[in-house]
């Protein structure tokens, strides 16, 4: 039996390959014949470059860059095997982890090393890049990135602006001619899985500005401060992305991406299943096996498992799925494309346990699974 494994990491307990490693073991505890693939996956937030580069037989690059308060920092990125593809996160060099929670203020944070890495990148002569946007400390509507890429930011005076969340209320004109003349000849694909629209209600001021630090004066200036952008953005490129699903993601950056680096956005599964050609491996296999930490609604709405299923439906092979925590119904589940669905904790536990035994607790429950699914093999 052909068993394909390609599961998501389960936060604060295993990372990927780990997960892949539980159930492998699990696997061949139940069934020491099974032929196991192994593929660790992402939904495009934290790890993602990690695992693409790993797909891509590639390597990892370290640069010096600024932190989301301008502070240097070493940010790393992969850099694919034929050194065409570079894999960013833009929470290496402007992410709120790389801030203590005092430091957090997204009316001076900025996106500017972001825009660093994509020069690096640059320079090492690639032709595309994928970004992931996930874990911002940012809300700047990408205006940093897109400084550090040549592009200027002028007020009423046309005095120069700075690349800060501060700054997007003054912004009146937007000079390109300074812009990175390498940026037309490479692809941006940005990793992004949020819908939200640039500002308004569900916007990135007012859905993500209070968990980068800002209260609600921040957040209302914030939201005009986008809003400014758009017009001027649209005014000066032609097109107004304020709406497009993704552009709120990132405290903006998914519509800088659209403005500043004509780049596509995708959901993150999509293209890590994508450069992995994973939809192959499924093809071949009897039973795909997939997890991560939380199986919720959101999981239903385009996360690593919902993009599994979906291959799986097309081949017919069914998928089983393993998860520290398992909220939703068996309805659900069913319409989802999961052929199985079951939380990995086998006793009440609190989640400092759950999460030190979570190896374990993978592997027994994946041995539980394999043995019901080829009982009668």
């Amino acid at each position: 039996m052909n068993i394909f494994v390609a599961p998501d990491k389960f936060r604060g307990s295993l990372e990927a390959s780990e997960v892949c490693q539980a159930v492998k073991e699990g696997i061949l505890l139940a069934y020491p014949d099974a032929n196991v693939t192994t593929i660790p996956l992402a939904d495009g937030g934290e790890g993602t470059a990690q695992i693409l580069t790993q797909h891509a037989n590639g390597q990892t690059i370290t640069a010096t860059v600024n932190d989301p308060l301008g502070r240097p920092v070493n940010a790393s990125y992969g850099l694919s095997a034929d050194r065409k593809t570079a894999f960013i996160e833009m929470a290496a060099a402007s992410g709120l982890a790389l801030l203590s929670a005092a430091e957090r203020n997204p009316l001076r944070t900025s996106t500017f090393g972001t825009g660093q890495l994509l020069q690096h990148a640059l320079e090492q002569g690639v032709n595309h890049i994928i970004l992931g946007i996930g874990g911002s400390a940012t809300t700047d509507g990408g205006i940093g990135m897109a400084m550090a890429l040549g592009y200027q930011f002028f007020d009423k005076n046309r005095t120069l602006l700075r690349p800060e969340g501060a700054s997007l209320n003054d912004i009146a004109f937007i000079n390109a001619d300074h812009a990175d003349k390498r940026l037309s000849n490479v692809t941006v694909t940005v990793a992004c899985d949020v819908t939200n629209p640039l500002y308004g209600p569900n916007g990135a001021a007012y859905i993500y500005g209070p968990q980068k630090g800002a209260n609600a004066d921040m957040v209302e200036i914030l939201d005009k401060g986008l809003q400014n952008l758009a017009k001027v953005a649209a005014e000066t490129f032609g097109e107004d992305v304020s709406n497009d699903q993704g552009a709120g993601a990132a405290g903006g950056l998914g519509a800088g991406c659209l403005w500043f680096l004509n780049a596509v956005l995708k959901d993150g599964v999509s293209i890590v299943i994508e450069q992995s050609r994973i939809g192959e491996l499924i093809s071949h296999a009897d039973l795909v096996i997939t997890g991560e930490g939380k199986v919720d609604e959101q999981t239903l709405s385009g996360k690593v498992v919902k993009g599994l299923a979906d291959f799986c439906g097309q081949y017919n092979v069914p998928l089983a799925v393993i998860c520290g925590t398992l909220q939703i119904t068996p309805e659900q589940a069913r319409d989802a494309g999961m052929t199985y669905a079951t939380s990995v904790l086998n006793r009440p536990m609190d989640l400092n346990s759950a999460q030190t035994e979570a190896f374990g607790l993978v592997r027994d429950a994946t041995f539980n699974l394999v043995r019901l699914f080829f009982v009668k093999r």
